[in-house]
């Protein structure tokens, strides 16, 4: 069975960087901003995010296929079509709109640090080892796949 490097889920992993990035806003100053300009901010940045994330979502829902992030093994098909077609990875890119419309409401470039954070850990702990499992799963269809749709965006 491939197991994955990551043992803490994504949705868990984006919901504690959020508490981070309200924690640092407290302590770190931040930047003075409407709050009708960062709701606004964060109502565009995040709705887009849920999109993207419900989007992946449903598209592996219809291709009868796994979504859970930590059983890549049981992927019964490789989603190519959808918003698969723009990024690998909708579910993760949308979880990433969601803490940058969070940090834009926070108002404070400390807390949008914590976004790179995000994508770097994901990158490290989660989606190179998905891609790995994916290639010996499907092969060369995966990595004709991988070649020409980007990671993220």
């Amino acid at each position: 069975m491939l197991k994955l490097q990551l043992k803490i889920p994504p949705l868990v992993l984006m919901i504690i960087l959020a508490l981070i990035m309200q924690l640092t806003s407290l302590l770190l100053p931040g930047i003075r901003i409407p709050i009708l300009y960062k709701i606004t901010a964060f109502v565009l940045t995040a709705g887009v995010g849920i999109a993207f994330t419900i989007s992946g979502g449903l598209t592996f829902r219809k291709a009868k296929t796994t979504f859970n992030p930590m059983t890549p093994n049981e992927s019964s098909s490789l989603v190519t079509d959808g918003i698969y077609r723009r990024t690998r990875n909708p579910m993760y890119l949308g979880f990433l709109l969601v803490l940058i419309g969070w940090g834009l409401f926070l108002s404070n470039i400390f807390s949008l640090a914590v976004c790179a954070g995000f994508v770097l850990y994901m990158n490290s702990w989660q989606i190179k080892p998905e891609e790995s499992a994916l290639e010996i799963i499907f092969g060369d269809d995966y990595l004709a796949y991988k070649s020409r749709v980007r990671r993220w965006l």
